[in-house]
């Protein structure tokens, strides 16, 4: 359901919970509301209205947010991987599409005929392949220290998302942009998206279970915020 407060539009999602909880994200400022389920339409408005100010604000900020400009994936071009600047050095040939990490270079192996869209995904599968590596000893990890179980996890990409979590399957999906944040946020998100198997929404006791469990979360999160973001990328 969308709310609309002027020119201002609200996606308002109302499920089993005791909380409203209202959040604004990227790239566009999107707003979202959710609210208890018995909650009466004209409260959540009446809510809405006494946030206006704070709802402008974000979305101030967030026109101000840094972001990647265009890539067409040829050489000298700049790009990242676990948060560190690399330089695509592009190599034509007829070897079967690859990507080799140098200390300061991403060298992509290509046929002369790839165009920029094929040179995307070459990247992204790396990008993919990479992340598939690093994220099975975060959740091992985890998992004994949450006393959680995650039975399946999956890389893609997303537009509104760092990450997903169905706590009925027990299934985590990443976001694939994550490949190019530090570590450390990679480490975060998984974390966040585990602590919903204990807790399904970002109310105060998925917020308890964050201090206890990574107590510097907050820092991380603001990191994470604080990089050159795509135009498809949202926070947390």
């Amino acid at each position: 359901m969308q709310l609309k407060l002027g020119d201002i539009k609200i996606n308002l999602v109302q499920k089993n919970i005791k909380n409203v909880h209202l959040s604004v994200h990227p790239p566009n400022g999107t707003v979202r509301i959710s609210a208890p389920l018995k909650m009466d339409l004209e409260t959540i408005k009446i809510f809405a209205i006494s946030k206006l100010g704070w709802i402008k604000k974000q979305q101030g900020k967030l026109q101000e947010q840094e972001r990647e400009t265009p890539r067409d994936f040829i050489s000298r071009e700049s790009h990242y991987f676990l948060g560190k600047r690399y330089l695509l050095q592009v190599t034509e040939g007829n070897s079967v599409p690859k990507i080799i990490l140098k200390p300061n270079t991403i060298e992509m192996f290509i046929k002369p005929t790839t165009n920029r869209q094929k040179r995307e995904i070459v990247l992204d599968k790396w990008y993919r392949e990479q992340l598939k590596e690093l994220i099975p000893p975060y959740i091992s990890k985890w998992e004994k220290t949450l006393g959680v179980e995650v039975k399946e996890f999956a890389i893609k990409k997303m537009r509104t998302r760092w990450g997903t979590c169905n706590p009925i399957a027990k299934r985590i999906w990443l976001n694939l942009e994550l490949a190019k944040k530090p570590i450390e946020c990679i480490e975060y998100i998984v974390v966040h998206e585990m602590v919903h198997l204990l807790e399904r929404s970002h109310n105060e006791k998925f917020i308890a279970y964050m201090n206890h469990y990574m107590p510097h979360w907050r820092s991380l999160k603001r990191e994470l915020n604080r990089l050159p973001i795509t135009n498809s990328e949202w926070k947390y």
